[in-house]
């Protein structure tokens, strides 16, 4: 389940991740970038991650759409998150074209705040 938190920088979208990604979280999300900012605008995530069961394929899908929609939008990703296999994951979109990602540990949150704005 998304759920938005308080961002400390307009140009970020902070957010907790628990559980399964749903189609109505990729929604949400996407809803949530149309509120937010222009379509050609800028914006970073910063996503707190405390356990993931796994996805929907539904929302799998509506994942992979929302991305691909927002692909030239995204700056920079943090992830903040105590599942080493999480940093693994996140440490293999580096590759991705355009996208700056940086993986963060639990007690790290401040680190990538400092992270995200610079």
């Amino acid at each position: 389940m998304l759920q938005f938190i308080e961002s400390r920088d307009p140009s970020t979208i902070a957010l907790a991740f628990n559980g399964n990604a749903t189609k109505d979280d990729a929604e949400k999300l996407d809803q949530y970038v149309r509120e937010n900012f222009n379509e050609d605008q800028k914006f970073n995530i910063l996503a707190i991650v405390t356990d993931v069961d796994g996805t929907t394929f539904q929302g799998a899908t509506e994942g992979v759409t929302f991305d691909i929609k927002r692909w030239k939008q995204f700056n920079k990703f943090a992830v903040v998150s105590d599942k080493d296999w999480i940093g693994t994951v996140s440490k293999l979109t580096n590759y991705l074209p355009g996208i700056e990602v940086e993986y963060f540990e639990g007690h790290q949150l401040e680190e990538a705040w400092t992270w995200i704005r610079s």
